[in-house]
């Protein structure tokens, strides 16, 4: 088992809702036309597919797919949508889990900075060369993650909001030693009262990112600031990297 934290029933039941925002069609469409064009032909890999956010339109859109999820509960949530058949999910870790067809996806991919669900450097590389174990020759494996905000902390100060509305409030705190993170959420309820939520995350940067795609046999292919394939500079916040095995 990975460090990566195990999402509960509760979470997963609210999931699809307060994330809303990551649902709406300007937000899907480019996210799904660029997997499609790197899949081609062939069959895709999404590690931690969740409630199937991605990977069900994806596979709406004649790709096959298959998951990999760590949490039972998120994918009940994905099965009440599609059926096995159609888009089979094994639970287990995306640093080692090995699903039927290694080896033969045209692509992997993983997206909504979740390769920093993985809280140690050596569990992130395991995770690229897990994604070059099972691609074809050739195949492409795309990530999608945030940029470290440092340059937004102020002087001695460990935190940096991300969020500040009437029903949310959440910020980000640092350990720049151990390129540890903390998400903290404030969420209002519908009776009015507030929720804590907590995550803890490790920040790569896109540097770091490319010498574990080395490590697991893959170069570097393309750098985007975002899906819809903007390029990527000093100022983006996010990036939408891919790296191909060799041929």
């Amino acid at each position: 088992m990975t460090s990566s934290k195990v999402w509960s029933a509760a979470t997963a039941a609210r999931y699809d809702e307060e994330d809303a925002a990551m649902f709406a069609p300007e937000v899907l469409a480019p996210t799904v036309d660029l997997l499609a064009e790197l899949a081609g032909d062939g069959p895709a890999l999404e590690l931690a597919i969740g409630t199937g956010r991605v990977g069900v339109p994806l596979r709406e859109r004649g790709v096959p797919v298959t998951g990999i999820e760590l949490s039972a509960p998120m994918a009940e949530r994905l099965r009440a949508k599609v059926d096995e058949a159609r888009l089979p999910v094994t639970i287990g870790d995306m640093a080692t889990t090995v699903v039927d067809g290694a080896g033969s996806f045209s692509l992997v991919y993983l997206v909504y900075n979740t390769i920093s669900n993985l809280l140690t450097q050596d569990e992130q590389v395991a995770c690229f060369v897990n994604a070059a174990r099972h691609l074809a020759p050739g195949g492409r494996f795309l990530v999608e993650v945030g940029v470290p905000p440092l340059r937004r902390l102020p002087p001695t100060q460990g935190a940096v909001p991300f969020d500040v509305s009437d029903a949310h409030v959440g910020f980000d705190t640092f350990d720049l030693a151990t390129q540890r993170s903390t998400s903290h959420h404030f969420t209002r309820t519908a009776d009015g009262t507030w929720r804590r939520d907590a995550g803890d995350f490790r920040y790569a940067w896109p540097a770091e990112l490319d010498l574990m795609a080395r490590i697991a046999g893959m170069e570097p292919e393309a750098r985007y600031a975002d899906w819809d394939r903007s390029p990527f500079t000093g100022e983006s916040t996010k990036h939408v990297s891919v790296w191909r095995k060799s041929a």
